[in-house]
């Protein structure tokens, strides 16, 4: 299965059900539609964000990303190169860090970036991207939406 469908598919499939539920509730009942949505909705982003960190699928997709690229570089014969999703927020870029010629430099940035769950590879720090629980809420508001439709 692919990374990020690991990641954010119980995401999808949870805010779905929300969503299913908010509009079966909501659409019967107009007195308290706005409730049931507003309801839902917070439902769908506390079940988000606890996908996200205490049920630790954020932990696997970085362990998963980070094994594939140490393998990737094993393969490559790079130990002396590592790789590392940026954190503090986490997201999906890959920072590389190691020696490299420019070559070796250039191609481990186009090979990395093909890996399942990577955004963009980099040497630098600078700049990560949306941060993977932002990624992950926008997926469940999607998945939320959905279920309305169709509830």
């Amino acid at each position: 299965m692919n990374v990020l469908c690991s990641y954010f598919g119980p995401t999808f499939a949870a805010a779905l059900l929300a969503g299913g539920v908010a509009g079966a509730i909501g659409f019967r009942r107009r007195d308290r539609r706005n409730l049931a949505l507003i309801a839902g909705l917070v439902v769908t982003l506390a079940m988000a964000a606890l996908w996200h960190g205490p049920f630790g699928a954020a932990a696997r997709f970085t362990s998963i990303v980070e094994r594939n690229a140490r393998a990737t570089l094993d393969f490559y014969e790079m130990s002396e190169v590592t790789a590392h999703l940026h954190r503090d927020p986490l997201t999906r870029r890959l920072i590389l860090s190691g020696r490299a010629d420019d070559f070796q430099s250039n191609e481990l940035v186009r090979t990395m970036e093909t890996l399942p769950g990577i955004s963009s590879a980099s040497w630098s720090a600078a700049g990560g991207g949306p941060p993977l629980i932002a990624e992950g809420s926008a997926i469940a508001v999607r998945g939320f939406l959905f279920g309305l439709l169709l509830a």
